[in-house]
């Protein structure tokens, strides 16, 4: 596993359900296409899986 992954929010989470939207908005991010760099840890893995039709993630 990487050291870090970069997270990028591709889609709105504006029709999603409110836990998603709660999911995105701690994982840092607020407005479209903005990315933030977190610690590859499972964690932070179990909250991308639950949006994760709203982000891209990479490897850093």
């Amino acid at each position: 596993m990487a050291d870090k992954l970069r997270i990028t929010l591709v889609k709105s989470p504006i029709g999603a359900i409110p836990k998603q939207r709660a999911t995105v908005e701690a994982l840092g991010l607020r407005k479209m296409n903005k990315t933030v760099e977190l610690p590859d840890n499972d964690a932070v893995r179990g909250m991308i899986w639950h949006v994760r039709h709203l982000v891209k993630v990479e490897e850093v």
